[in-house]
């Protein structure tokens, strides 16, 4: 058209790009809007999308190192079988020795529980067994021990708890044996390969 009719001719290109027209004319237009948030969505939801998986990846890491951590899955009296039947034999046939002895074998009992205790279940046995010594002698008595039931309540790779039932039989020359049950806490050391009884206490 010519100049006079003042006319203004929108080239092809402008109508055909919308943001185009919006950038000329200043005025937003809806459908350019409503364009760009659809293509934004994707890209949102994306983002989030990640961060969910990342969030819930980390939630299920501390969840399972929790239960990797926890008090019951270290405790292999729960899952090592082998570890947990040598302990037990051990503790039981180191209590029937310490716990036995007669009027002339006493110096033996000792040197046994040399052998097995330590710590503060060596002190304890060796206060008391002086006493047990001049009883033994005087009154001609004799004690044998024998453990019915150990149970390992807790065991690591060099520590144990143990609950232990025994049976005790105490016999005086000339009078009829007397059977009495006992029952002991237990805690062992596995030390240079053996476990050793480092503290006994009555339940």
């Amino acid at each position: 058209m010519s100049a006079s009719g003042a006319t203004t001719t929108v080239s092809s290109d402008a109508a055909l790009d919308p943001e185009a027209e919006e950038a000329r004319t200043g005025t937003p237009d809806p459908e350019v809007g409503a364009d760009v948030s659809r293509r934004r969505w994707p890209r949102v939801l994306g983002a989030l999308l990640t961060v969910a998986l990342i969030a819930t990846g980390g939630a299920l890491y501390a969840e399972g190192r929790q239960l990797r951590d926890t008090p019951a899955t270290a405790n292999l009296a729960l899952t090592d079988a082998e570890a947990t039947t040598r302990v037990t034999g051990d503790v039981s046939s180191a209590l029937s020795k310490v716990f036995s002895y007669g009027p002339g074998a006493t110096a033996g009992t000792r040197a046994a529980a040399e052998r097995v205790l330590a710590g503060k279940a060596l002190q304890q046995y060796a206060t008391l067994f002086g006493q047990v010594e001049r009883q033994s002698a005087d009154q001609k008595l004799t004690l044998t021990t024998e453990v019915v039931r150990a149970g390992v309540t807790r065991l690591t790779d060099d520590s144990a708890h143990l609950l232990v039932f025994l049976d005790q039989v105490y016999e005086r020359r000339g009078r009829t044996p007397t059977t009495a049950s006992a029952q002991l806490t237990v805690t062992a050391e596995l030390r240079d390969g053996r476990w050793w009884i480092v503290e006994i206490g009555s339940t």
